[in-house]
């Protein structure tokens, strides 16, 4: 059991946050806790937010051969990403936390400030191949938590038939104004403008923080004439009925629902779409969402972090850290990040990907621009801005606030 004041630091805060920060994007077999007190062979456990994946996946099979290069057994446990996050905080309240936890990345922050995981100092982690912005995702108090197995992000799949027809050359979407005039000529056209989601959570936030980043808008300063840009940016849209009213309450499952239709010329979702967009039955692109005056926005990172928690006993960290490195090697990376449609977290992975599959280039070229949702050492800090941030989206484009007033009254509210 953890000490008293242990204990103390995993509060409900914690919790709290969170259950906020589990809730955008995340998409097995055995038992949860530590296993074998015998550092050096034994059980080691292994919790994962990966559920889909039974006992002859791909996956286990890949966790079941680092655990034999390590010399030791998986004990692997798939949850729900929010079920995984209070399970997590639970365990490290109780001394028995996994050996190794793969954590959707908003909550890395989260975790390390709880006490929960092991810097990458301490564990003796190499991420000198990682790229710095997703690397970011894991830091917290200018230390790292953990590597990145993956990330996706937001970019928009564009209908090429709907384009045609309306007479947009795709290339000449550069920026906000272009692509707003592409929208004005796909509703002269008799089709529809662009969809995404804006309802009131965090997948809220989600899809509109490229635009808010997009605008140059800062996270600690949500009522800046910048982000006000970018919220306007939205309403107008639906006011000229480029996109639909639906929007306030799409997840991003209903909004790609929506695209899938056929009659959309944009929208915007993530790569995990991917499939359903190749079964979609007209052709689509993709390219990044663009900033306000030209150039890629950066998009919010999905995905997770390979972390190693705290243990009492310290010397089960040197098998832990084989397993990291393990899953986290380029040839496992690059089968991995398929598997989950994934784009690398190095670019000699990514290169790779994209030699594969030149339709990666754009996703590559979405996720090299991207940002943690808690970078900038936000931390515990972020959970509260974003729901202040999806709060604000919703009373705008109900009409119930017009954008300053309701980005003024979030950032109130944050203070």
């Amino acid at each position: 059991m953890r000490s008293t004041s242990r204990q103390r630091r995993l509060t409900a805060a914690a919790l709290t946050a969170l259950a906020v920060a589990a809730g955008a994007t995340a998409c097995s077999s055995g038992s949860g806790g530590s296993g074998s007190t015998d550092a050096a062979g034994g059980s080691y456990t292994v919790w994962d937010p990966y559920p889909q994946f039974a006992k002859d996946s791909a996956w286990t099979k890949l966790l079941d051969r680092c655990g034999t290069e390590a010399g030791v057994k998986i004990k692997r446990t798939g949850f729900d990403t929010g079920d995984l996050a209070k399970k997590t905080l639970l365990a490290a309240q109780q001394g028995n936390s996994p050996d190794v936890l793969i954590v959707d990345n908003p909550v890395v922050s989260t975790l390390a400030e709880a006490g929960v995981l092991t810097t990458t100092d301490d564990n003796k982690l190499d991420t000198s191949k990682v790229d710095a912005n997703l690397l970011a995702a894991g830091r917290s108090g200018g230390k790292t938590y953990g590597t990145p197995i993956g990330a996706n992000t937001l970019a928009l799949y564009y209908n090429k038939e709907v384009l045609k027809k309306a007479g947009v050359d795709i290339a000449s979407v550069k920026d906000w104004k272009s692509l707003t005039a592409a929208l004005a000529k796909v509703k002269a056209a008799g089709k529809k403008g662009i969809t995404f989601s804006a309802i009131g959570t965090e997948e809220g936030s989600f899809q509109f923080l490229p635009w808010y980043w997009g605008s140059g808008a800062q996270l600690t300063a949500l009522d800046s004439d910048q982000g006000v840009s970018a919220l306007s940016l939205w309403k107008g849209w639906l006011d000229k009925g480029y996109a639909p009213n639906s929007v306030i309450n799409n997840t991003q499952t209903t909004s790609w629902q929506e695209f899938a239709s056929g009659d959309y010329a944009f929208s915007e979702n993530g790569t995990w779409q991917l499939a359903n967009a190749d079964k979609a039955g007209f052709e689509y692109g993709v390219i990044p969402v663009p900033a306000a005056t030209g150039g890629n926005a950066a998009a919010p990172t999905g995905g997770e972090f390979v972390t190693i928690p705290v243990q009492e006993d310290a010397g089960r960290y040197v098998t832990s850290q084989k397993l990291v490195t393990c899953l986290t090697s380029g040839d496992n990376l690059y089968s991995t990040d398929t598997t989950l449609s994934y784009v690398a977290p190095t670019a000699e992975v990514q290169d790779k990907q994209v030699a594969a599959n030149a339709g990666l280039k754009p996703w590559v070229d979405a996720v090299k621009a991207a940002k943690g949702r808690t970078s900038d050492d936000l931390g515990t800090k972020y959970p509260k801005i974003s729901e202040q941030m999806w709060k604000a989206v919703q009373a705008a484009l109900s009409g119930s606030e017009s954008p300053e007033d309701a980005l003024s009254e979030a950032q109130s509210a944050v203070k």
